[in-house]
């Protein structure tokens, strides 16, 4: 028997990443089991769960006894198997189909990765690295920038819908007011954007699956760890990893 075998459990964690797929799930009306795992023991690290994905990372899905692993492929097999509309994807082969492709792996390739790296050096590193924060905040809104470019006149990124270009940006994109202070004003193609994603239904109740915080509490949180971050500027450890 081929897949889709309808038997969907989805592995995962309050992360953008995490976000990515159950945004999806729960646009397509799917019924699927979620594990969360918890990153902060290393769930994630246990053999158990690197029978599933071998790099030890979140998200992960299985269907029945198949594995997919890696956000963007999640995405890709759901749209493939469950998405027979048309509604967050286009036809293979078709001009929007690539578009929608180019804007997916812009996410998977530029956004996520540097972002990540952002994050960490602004309010996760055990050393305060004015390189770092630099370096990955500057990139960070180059990248934006490129988002503006096309959300400046038109509302989606791929053709004229929302498809799983539009739900894997917005998923990293969301967060960089919280954890990095990008002023959304200097993005307003960007930022319509996002109060239109954000609005959806689906959105608001992916957002809470695995969130241990509320927003509110998740923002005196991130707030408290780039102030404990901010403290240590100035210290050896900050002067040593600044000259690089």
């Amino acid at each position: 028997m081929a897949p889709p075998f309808n038997d969907l459990k989805y592995y995962t964690a309050a992360t953008p990443n995490g976000l990515k797929p159950a945004i999806l799930l729960e646009e397509l009306g799917l019924k699927y089991e979620s594990k969360i795992i918890n990153i902060r023991t290393d769930e994630q690290k246990e053999p158990w769960f690197l029978e599933i994905n071998p790099n030890g990372r979140i998200p992960a899905l299985k269907d029945g006894e198949m594995r997919v692993f890696e956000s963007g492929a999640i995405m890709l097999y759901l749209t493939d198997m469950y998405d027979k509309g048309k509604q967050f994807t286009y036809e293979y082969g078709t001009e929007n189909y690539y578009e929608m492709m180019s804007w997916l792996m812009f996410q998977m390739g530029g956004v996520g990765p540097m972002m990540g790296q952002a994050n960490h050096f602004r309010a996760m590193a055990p050393v305060y690295s004015a390189y770092g924060i630099k370096r990955y905040v500057d990139e960070t809104k180059r990248l934006i920038s490129v988002l503006e470019i096309r959300l400046s006149k038109a509302d989606w990124l791929a053709g004229d819908k929302y498809t799983i270009a539009d739900i894997a940006n917005f998923s990293w994109i969301r967060t960089a007011p919280l954890f990095l202070d990008v002023d959304m004003g200097e993005f307003p193609g960007v930022d319509k954007w996002i109060k239109r994603i954000s609005e959806r239904p689906a959105v608001e109740k992916a957002k809470k699956i695995g969130a241990a915080f509320s927003e509110d509490q998740l923002k005196e949180m991130i707030s408290g760890m780039k102030a404990k971050m901010d403290a240590r500027k100035g210290t050896q450890e900050e002067e040593e990893s600044s000259k690089i």
